[in-house]
C-alpha cells in the first residue's frame, strides 16, 4: 500500500462536474493499493498519516500533527501509483484487483473516521478531478512495509 500525501489550504474533489469530497486545511491522500495489502497496511498508513509531523509549529517548524491542528482529510483512490512504465505505455498489474481494492479503500476511510473528524473521499473507479492548494508545498511518499 502506498500513499503520496500532499499538506493543503484546501482541496476538492468532482465526479460527472459534481463535488463529491471537499476539505479545507489538511492533507490529500492519494492511494494505491498492490496484491497483497491488507488491514494490516491500511492501519499502518492511517496511524502513519495521523501523527506524522508536517505542520508548522508558531516557530514555523514541522512539528505538528494532523491531530494537534484539528486538520481534514481527503482520501483519493489512485491505482496509478502501483503503474509501472518500463516502455512508453504504463502496465498496472502490481495495482490490488478492483474486486479486493474497493473493500479495503471503504475499510481505510472508516479506520481513518475512527481518528479524525473530517474525512472527505473520492469514488472508487470514478473519473475523478482533483483540485487542491498545496501548502508548502509539502508532498511525501509513504509505502507500508
Amino acid at each position: 500500500m502506498r500513499v503520496v500525501v500532499q499538506r493543503v489550504k484546501s482541496a476538492f474533489v468532482m465526479v460527472d462536474e459534481k463535488t463529491v469530497g471537499e476539505i479545507k486545511s489538511g492533507m490529500v491522500v492519494f492511494l494505491g493499493m498492490k496484491e497483497g495489502d491488507g488491514e494490516k497496511e491500511a492501519l499502518y498508513l492511517i496511524n502513519k498519516l495521523v501523527h506524522m509531523r508536517i505542520f508548522s509549529d508558531e516557530n514555523d517548524k514541522m512539528n505538528l500533527s494532523l491531530k494537534d491542528v484539528n486538520g481534514e482529510i481527503l482520501v483519493v483512490s489512485q491505482f496509478t501509483l502501483y503503474g509501472e512504465l518500463s516502455g512508453r505505455r504504463p502496465s498496472f498489474t502490481n495495482a490490488l484487483n478492483a474486486a479486493l481494492a474497493k473493500p479495503l479503500y471503504e475499510k481505510f476511510i472508516f479506520e481513518l473516521q475512527k481518528e479524525i473528524e473530517i474525512v472527505q473521499s473520492g469514488v472508487f473507479q470514478a473519473k475523478m478531478e482533483v483540485s487542491l492548494i498545496n501548502d508548502g508545498p509539502v508532498t511525501f511518499v509513504i509505502d507500508a512495509p
